[in-house]
């Protein structure tokens, strides 16, 4: 698992450098003349079945948008997910959070301005031993601010034999 973590990153760090190199970035956020990066934070309270044990989530990622047509973007992103243990359960579950890191990839559409639409799938890892996998899939909207700020809301599941969701806020400073 770890070899393909990292096999993962290392390939998209590639391919964000190689688009890097043959474009120029410009101050509008949704015309694709440039790559862009953020940096966010997360929070996110869990949906369904799973919200009995886990009261909300908390995390951080970073993500890199690559120009393919006029006001859209490849996405990739990784980050970060601790969802963090009622607090009735902590005792019985042996912790107070569980880890999680997603990688994601997906596309980033901007409808009007600063305004856009946003899907991205890829896979979650749990960072406790033995913790799996699971296919995640991710449905957003959001609003880019002048100046870099970002804020995006977003339903997240993760499917591996059953789904575990959550909706989720992400506010970034995007370069």
């Amino acid at each position: 698992m770890k070899k393909l973590l990292l096999t993962l990153i290392i390939l998209s760090g590639t391919a964000v450098c190689c688009f890097a190199q043959e474009t120029t970035t410009v101050s509008n956020s949704s015309t694709g003349a440039g790559v862009k990066f953020s940096i966010g934070a997360e929070a996110a309270l869990p949906v369904g079945d799973i919200s009995n044990l886990y009261s909300y989530v908390i995390g951080g990622s970073v993500k890199a948008e690559i120009p393919t047509a006029n006001h859209t973007f490849l996405t990739l992103s990784a980050g970060y997910n601790s969802w963090m243990v009622k607090s009735d359960l902590k005792g019985l579950l042996g912790s107070s959070s569980t880890g999680f890191v997603p990688l994601k990839a997906g596309i980033k559409y901007y409808s009007d301005g600063n305004f856009f639409l946003e899907g991205q799938a890829g896979i979650v890892f749990s960072t406790e031993s033995d913790g799996g996998h699971a296919f995640v899939f991710s449905p957003g909207i959001g609003y880019t601010f002048n100046g870099g700020f970002e804020a995006g809301l977003r339903y997240e599941g993760w499917s591996n034999g059953g789904t575990t969701s959550q909706v989720g806020l992400r506010l970034a400073y995007r370069f």
